[in-house]
Protein backbone atom coordinates (compact mmCIF):
# COMPACT_ATOMS: atom_id res chain seq x y z
CA UNK A 1 0.00 0.00 0.00
CA UNK A 2 2.92 2.33 0.68
CA UNK A 3 4.03 1.96 -2.97
CA UNK A 4 0.51 3.00 -3.97
CA UNK A 5 0.78 6.28 -2.09
CA UNK A 6 4.30 6.98 -3.38
CA UNK A 7 3.07 6.57 -6.98
CA UNK A 8 0.05 8.86 -6.62
CA UNK A 9 1.65 11.98 -8.13
CA UNK A 10 2.17 10.09 -11.39
CA UNK A 11 -1.42 8.84 -11.35
CA UNK A 12 -2.82 12.34 -10.78
CA UNK A 13 -1.12 13.61 -13.91
CA UNK A 14 -3.18 11.15 -15.96
CA UNK A 15 -6.42 11.56 -14.00
CA UNK A 16 -6.37 15.26 -13.21
CA UNK A 17 -9.87 16.50 -12.53
CA UNK A 18 -11.35 13.02 -12.05
CA UNK A 19 -13.44 13.72 -8.93
CA UNK A 20 -14.35 10.08 -8.06
CA UNK A 21 -10.71 9.00 -8.35
CA UNK A 22 -9.52 11.96 -6.26
CA UNK A 23 -12.13 11.24 -3.61
CA UNK A 24 -11.19 7.54 -3.50
CA UNK A 25 -7.53 8.20 -2.86
CA UNK A 26 -8.20 11.00 -0.36
CA UNK A 27 -10.50 8.63 1.58
CA UNK A 28 -7.80 5.92 1.47
CA UNK A 29 -5.22 8.42 2.71
CA UNK A 30 -7.62 9.53 5.46
CA UNK A 31 -7.98 5.93 6.68
CA UNK A 32 -4.20 5.54 6.61
CA UNK A 33 -3.47 8.61 8.74
CA UNK A 34 -6.58 8.52 10.97
CA UNK A 35 -5.95 5.06 12.36
CA UNK A 36 -8.47 3.12 14.40
CA UNK A 37 -9.10 5.62 17.22
CA UNK A 38 -9.81 8.69 15.10
CA UNK A 39 -11.38 6.58 12.35
CA UNK A 40 -14.08 5.36 14.71
CA UNK A 41 -15.14 8.96 15.53
CA UNK A 42 -14.55 10.75 12.22
CA UNK A 43 -15.35 9.54 8.71
CA UNK A 44 -14.89 11.33 5.39
CA UNK A 45 -18.16 12.03 3.61
CA UNK A 46 -17.14 13.76 0.41
CA UNK A 47 -14.43 15.71 -1.34
CA UNK A 48 -15.82 18.93 -2.84
CA UNK A 49 -13.07 20.39 -5.01
CA UNK A 50 -10.29 20.67 -2.39
CA UNK A 51 -12.56 20.76 0.66
CA UNK A 52 -12.84 17.47 2.56
CA UNK A 53 -16.10 17.11 4.45
CA UNK A 54 -15.77 14.88 7.50
CA UNK A 55 -18.51 13.68 9.85
CA UNK A 56 -17.60 13.53 13.54
CA UNK A 57 -19.46 11.74 16.31
CA UNK A 58 -19.83 14.69 18.70
CA UNK A 59 -19.15 18.37 19.23
CA UNK A 60 -16.31 17.43 21.58
CA UNK A 61 -14.61 15.46 18.80
CA UNK A 62 -15.21 18.31 16.36
CA UNK A 63 -13.51 20.80 18.68
CA UNK A 64 -10.56 18.51 19.35
CA UNK A 65 -9.97 17.55 15.75
CA UNK A 66 -10.44 21.07 14.35
CA UNK A 67 -7.36 22.10 16.32
CA UNK A 68 -5.43 19.42 14.43
CA UNK A 69 -6.84 20.17 10.98
CA UNK A 70 -3.68 21.90 9.72
CA UNK A 71 -1.59 18.88 10.68
CA UNK A 72 -4.13 16.50 9.14
CA UNK A 73 -4.18 18.44 5.86
CA UNK A 74 -0.38 18.41 5.80
CA UNK A 75 -0.29 14.64 6.44
CA UNK A 76 -2.96 13.92 3.82
CA UNK A 77 -1.20 15.93 1.14
CA UNK A 78 2.17 14.47 2.11
CA UNK A 79 0.82 10.94 1.73
CA UNK A 80 -0.86 11.89 -1.56
CA UNK A 81 2.15 13.76 -2.91
CA UNK A 82 -0.07 16.59 -4.12
CA UNK A 83 -2.34 19.21 -2.54
CA UNK A 84 -5.76 17.63 -3.04
CA UNK A 85 -7.06 18.93 0.30
CA UNK A 86 -6.78 22.56 1.39
CA UNK A 87 -9.60 22.69 3.95
CA UNK A 88 -11.48 20.23 6.16
CA UNK A 89 -15.06 20.94 7.17
CA UNK A 90 -15.91 18.92 10.31
CA UNK A 91 -19.62 18.37 10.80
CA UNK A 92 -21.25 16.82 13.83
CA UNK A 93 -23.15 13.91 12.31
CA UNK A 94 -23.25 10.88 14.61
CA UNK A 95 -25.56 9.00 12.20
CA UNK A 96 -22.99 9.20 9.39
CA UNK A 97 -20.22 8.13 11.75
CA UNK A 98 -22.28 5.15 12.90
CA UNK A 99 -23.08 4.33 9.29
CA UNK A 100 -19.34 4.43 8.55
CA UNK A 101 -18.70 2.03 11.44
CA UNK A 102 -21.39 -0.35 10.16
CA UNK A 103 -20.00 -0.18 6.62
CA UNK A 104 -16.54 -0.93 7.94
CA UNK A 105 -17.83 -3.98 9.80
CA UNK A 106 -19.90 -5.06 6.79
CA UNK A 107 -16.95 -4.55 4.47
CA UNK A 108 -14.93 -7.12 6.31
CA UNK A 109 -15.60 -9.55 3.50
CA UNK A 110 -12.94 -11.77 2.10
CA UNK A 111 -10.46 -10.05 -0.16
CA UNK A 112 -12.01 -11.78 -3.19
CA UNK A 113 -15.48 -10.50 -2.27
CA UNK A 114 -14.20 -6.95 -1.80
CA UNK A 115 -12.47 -7.02 -5.16
CA UNK A 116 -15.58 -8.35 -6.93
CA UNK A 117 -17.83 -5.68 -5.38
CA UNK A 118 -15.45 -2.83 -6.25
CA UNK A 119 -14.65 -4.00 -9.77
CA UNK A 120 -18.35 -4.21 -10.70
CA UNK A 121 -18.48 -0.41 -10.40
CA UNK A 122 -15.45 0.34 -12.58
CA UNK A 123 -16.50 1.49 -16.05
CA UNK A 124 -14.79 0.39 -19.23
CA UNK A 125 -13.60 3.97 -19.80
CA UNK A 126 -11.91 4.04 -16.39
CA UNK A 127 -10.30 0.64 -17.08
CA UNK A 128 -8.97 1.92 -20.39
CA UNK A 129 -7.65 5.10 -18.80
CA UNK A 130 -5.97 3.08 -16.05
CA UNK A 131 -3.97 1.21 -18.70
CA UNK A 132 -1.64 4.22 -18.71
CA UNK A 133 -0.40 3.06 -15.30
CA UNK A 134 2.53 0.82 -16.20
CA UNK A 135 2.85 -0.94 -12.85
CA UNK A 136 0.23 -3.71 -12.82
CA UNK A 137 -0.06 -3.82 -9.01
CA UNK A 138 -0.48 -0.05 -8.83
CA UNK A 139 -3.08 -0.16 -11.63
CA UNK A 140 -5.11 -2.79 -9.74
CA UNK A 141 -4.90 -0.81 -6.49
CA UNK A 142 -6.05 2.34 -8.27
CA UNK A 143 -9.02 0.55 -9.88
CA UNK A 144 -9.97 -1.02 -6.55
CA UNK A 145 -9.86 2.36 -4.81
CA UNK A 146 -11.96 3.95 -7.56
CA UNK A 147 -14.43 1.06 -7.59
CA UNK A 148 -14.79 1.16 -3.81
CA UNK A 149 -15.49 4.89 -3.92
CA UNK A 150 -18.07 4.45 -6.68
CA UNK A 151 -19.77 1.64 -4.71
CA UNK A 152 -19.85 3.77 -1.55
CA UNK A 153 -21.31 6.72 -3.51
CA UNK A 154 -23.94 4.44 -5.03
CA UNK A 155 -25.02 3.17 -1.59
CA UNK A 156 -25.18 6.64 -0.06
CA UNK A 157 -26.72 8.30 -3.12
Amino acid sequence: MQDFFHSLPLIFKDFEGNAPANEAVVFAAWRKIAGEALGSHAVPLRLDKKKLIVAVSSDTWRKQIEDLSGQIIFQLNSVLGTALVTFIDFRVDPKSVEKGRREKRASEFSEAEQIAIAMREVSQNLRLAAQTIADETLRKQFLLAAGSSLERNKRSG
